[in-house]
C-alpha cells in the first residue's frame, strides 16, 4: 500500500462562529474548494466518504444527502462517525478504495456547526455520556484523568502542558485562517480558569463551525492534477473497547499500534519525521502522542516539549497551523490539511524548511479510536 495513493486536493471553509450556516452547506463549500485545489470537476469524483457533524443528527451530511446536494453518483460511498478519529479513518479508507480499484478519485467531506448549531450530543452513547452519574461528563474529564495520572506517575507539570498551548497559539498567530491568533504566554496559561483539574481553559480545544474536504486518488493520476501530490506513505489504525475497566486506559496504549503500523508501512521511524500534526483535543494528548510515536520515552513527554522543541524552528515542529487548540476544532480534519500544505511547501512564514515527511494522527470517541498516517512529498 505504501505510496499507492495520494492526496491531490484539500479545501476548507472559514472557521469559528458562522451563524446561519449548516453542516451541509459548509461541506459543499469545502468540497468545491478541494475540487478547485486539485483542478477537478465534480464529475471526476466517483468515491464519496462523509462524516456527519456532531450537531447534525438529522444526517444532513450523510453520503446520500450530500451526493444529492452536489449532484454526483459515486460508485463507492459511506458515512462514518468516530469523533476525532474519523478524518484519518476516512482518508485511509479512500486510499484503500483507490488502491483496490473500487474508486479512482474519492472526496472525504466533513461539515459541522458545533459553535452555533445548538446542543452537542454524544453519538457513542446515544445521547447519554457514559459514567455521567459519577460526575465524569464529557471529553475533558477523560483527558483530565490522563493528565492527572501522567503527572502522578512521571512528574509532569502544568507548566509543561502550557508549553504545548503556547506553541500551538504561536503557530496560529502565523496562520491567517486560525480562530485564535493572539499569542499567549505560559503565565496566561497558568492564570486561565480550571475546566477539569488539572486541565485549564487553555489546555482545551476550541468549539468551531466549519467544513473540510480531502480528495484522494492514485499517485499517477495526482501527478496530472493542479497541485503537487502528497503521497500517503504509511497508515495505521488501532481500537480498544476497554475504557475505565482497563488499568491503564488513560494512557491510550493502543495508539502505539497505529503509529507502529504507519511507520512500518512507510519504512521509516520517528527520526525521519520533519513535522507532526498530532491530534490535540487537550494539551496532554500531544505528550502521549510524542511518547507513543517514540520521539521520547514513556513519561518523558513533558520534558520533551520544553525549551521550544515543538515550535517552528525547534527539533520537531508540532501542529504548525495551531491545531485543535488554536486554529479550529474540526475534529482532526485540519491536521490533514496542514500536513498537505507543509508537504507542498505552501505554508509561508510557518513553513518547515525542507520538510519532506509529516506524521498526522487522530483519535476519537472515548479515547478508543486511534489512527496515524505518514505523508511524503511525491
Amino acid at each position: 500500500m505504501s505510496g499507492r495513493a495520494a492526496i491531490a486536493g484539500v479545501g476548507a471553509t472559514a472557521q469559528g462562529k458562522l451563524p446561519g450556516r449548516t453542516a451541509l452547506d459548509l461541506g459543499i463549500e469545502a468540497f468545491r474548494h478541494a475540487l478547485d485545489d486539485a483542478g477537478l470537476r465534480k464529475e471526476d469524483i466517483d468515491g464519496l466518504l462523509t462524516m456527519p457533524g456532531t450537531t447534525s443528527p438529522e444526517g444532513s451530511l450523510h453520503y446520500l444527502r450530500f451526493g444529492e446536494a452536489v449532484g454526483i453518483n459515486p460508485r463507492f460511498t459511506a458515512s462514518l462517525t468516530m469523533g476525532g478519529g474519523t478524518a484519518g479513518a476516512l482518508v485511509q479508507m479512500a486510499a484503500l478504495a483507490v488502491a483496490s480499484g473500487m474508486a479512482s478519485v474519492v472526496a472525504c467531506v466533513f461539515g459541522d456547526t458545533a459553535k452555533t448549531g445548538g446542543v452537542r450530543f454524544d453519538r457513542a452513547s446515544g445521547g447519554e455520556v457514559p459514567w455521567s452519574h459519577w460526575g465524569m461528563m464529557g471529553a475533558a474529564a477523560n483527558s483530565a484523568v490522563a493528565a492527572d495520572r501522567h503527572m502522578h506517575a512521571y512528574g509532569t507539570t502544568s507548566l509543561q502542558l502550557a508549553e504545548v498551548a503556547v506553541a500551538c497559539r504561536y503557530h496560529a498567530s502565523l496562520n491567517p485562517n486560525a480562530v485564535m491568533r493572539e499569542p499567549i504566554t505560559v503565565e496566561q496559561h497558568q492564570e486561565s480558569r480550571w475546566i477539569v483539574r488539572p486541565l485549564r481553559l487553555l489546555d482545551c480545544c476550541l468549539i468551531s463551525d466549519g467544513g473540510v474536504c480531502v480528495i484522494v486518488t492514485s499517485i499517477e493520476r495526482a501527478r496530472d492534477m493542479a497541485k503537487k501530490p502528497v503521497a500517503i506513505a504509511g497508515m495505521g489504525q488501532a481500537y480498544t473497547t476497554q475504557t475505565l475497566e482497563a488499568e491503564k486506559w488513560w494512557y491510550v496504549p493502543h495508539q502505539k499500534r497505529a503509529l507502529a503500523d504507519a511507520f512500518r508501512m512507510a519504512g521509516c521511524g520517528p527520526q525521519d519525521i520533519d513535522v507532526a500534526q498530532l491530534y490535540d483535543n487537550f494539551t496532554i494528548s500531544v505528550l502521549l502522542w510524542l511518547e507513543h510515536a517514540g520521539f521520547c520515552a514513556e513519561g518523558e513527554g513533558g520534558a520533551f516539549v520544553e525549551g521550544g522543541r515543538i515550535r517552528l524552528g525547534g527539533e520537531l515542529p508540532v501542529n504548525t497551523a495551531g491545531g485543535n487548540l488554536s486554529e479550529s476544532y474540526m475534529e482532526g480534519w485540519l491536521h490533514v490539511v496542514e500536513g498537505v500544505h507543509q508537504m507542498r511547501g505552501e505554508c509561508g512564514v510557518r513553513q518547515v524548511k525542507d520538510a519532506e515527511t509529516c506524521l498526522v494522527t487522530g483519535r476519537g470517541m472515548a479515547l478508543n479510536c486511534a489512527n496515524a498516517m505518514v505523508l511524503r512529498t511525491a
